[in-house]
């Protein structure tokens, strides 16, 4: 739906037909992170992505999962990435800091490496609170990537079609 009638806007597509997506999961709260895994990969074939073109990794926890997204990312053979995991608040500063870095990481490798990443790591006061939320942040995580990858596919088809 357009907005402005002068303006090119492009739509937004959740189709996942063709593309290739590379998931990051922290073993950390790994019921929580399979929880997540589930509902991501659930909602990437129901929009239409093959299990064949998804790749997971494992890593000890969050704060590990940049670096992988990041070799993932440096290898060119996704459209999209999501990062997935359960950052628990504990009775410690540690909280804040796995949460901060982490999701500094996951921006820090989006733009250096000019691809979209999801973050679907959840950060939450309790287990219950995680558990509570784990599906709908799958399969937000597998929408957001989806989306951020027909929408950065489509700005690479303009610019090469407006290259002299």
């Amino acid at each position: 739906m357009a907005y402005y009638d002068n303006i090119l806007e492009l739509d937004t597509s959740l189709m996942g037909n063709g593309l290739r997506i590379g998931i990051v999961m922290s073993r950390f709260n790994i019921d929580v992170s399979e929880g997540l895994l589930g509902a991501c990969t659930a909602e990437l074939i129901k929009q239409g992505v093959l299990e064949a073109d998804m790749l997971l990794l494992t890593v000890p926890g969050a704060l590990e999962i940049p670096i992988a997204l990041q070799k993932m990312a440096m290898s060119d053979q996704y459209d999209a990435l999501i990062a997935l995991g359960a950052v628990i608040r504990g009775d410690t500063y540690h909280f804040e800091i796995v949460a901060n870095e982490s999701a500094r990481g996951l921006a820090s490798v989006a733009l250096e490496c000019d691809i979209p990443i999801a973050n679907g790591i959840l950060t939450t006061e309790s287990e219950d609170q995680a558990l509570a939320r784990m599906t709908q942040k799958g399969i937000d995580a597998a929408q957001a990537a989806l989306e951020m990858a027909n929408l950065t596919l489509k700005l690479d088809e303009i610019d090469q079609s407006t290259d002299v």
